[in-house]
């Protein structure tokens, strides 16, 4: 069956899976993203944290290295990752939500092909439903 052969509301159903896919794949790449980051973040703290308050430090700013105070960058680099990490617990919290959606669609489009296989007809595209 081409896809012009399919009824409109299977059509609608499966453009709305494949944009949640998408959906899904962009909030993964940003969530894996963002878990790097985090990890980088934990490494530099590591290696900052063995210096001692003596010792000069620096830090990058676009493509310059300028002195820092070691004290200052600790605490800048805990609030980044503690930032990072909450955008981690948001991204993940969406991921989820997108494939309970998935999976809502995903059993929609499997009910509405084995009515129309069955004979029966779908039922009306509720324009108004929450789950559109």
């Amino acid at each position: 069956m081409s896809e012009q052969e399919l009824p409109p509301w299977l059509r609608e159903q499966l453009a709305r899976l494949q944009q949640l896919q998408q959906n899904l794949q962009a909030i993964m790449m940003q969530k894996q993203q963002v878990e790097l980051e985090v990890s980088e973040t934990e490494r530099a703290l590591e290696e900052l944290k063995k210096t001692t308050a003596d010792d000069t430090v620096y830090k990058l700013a676009g493509p310059l290295m300028v002195k820092s105070n070691r004290d200052n960058l600790i605490k800048e680099l805990e609030e980044k990752k503690e930032l990072s990490s909450t955008r981690t617990v948001v991204l993940g919290k969406q991921e989820s939500r997108v494939k309970e959606n998935l999976k809502e669609v995903e059993n929609k489009i499997n009910q509405m092909v084995h009515m129309a296989q069955s004979g029966s007809s779908p039922p009306p595209a509720n324009k108004f439903s929450p789950s559109s």
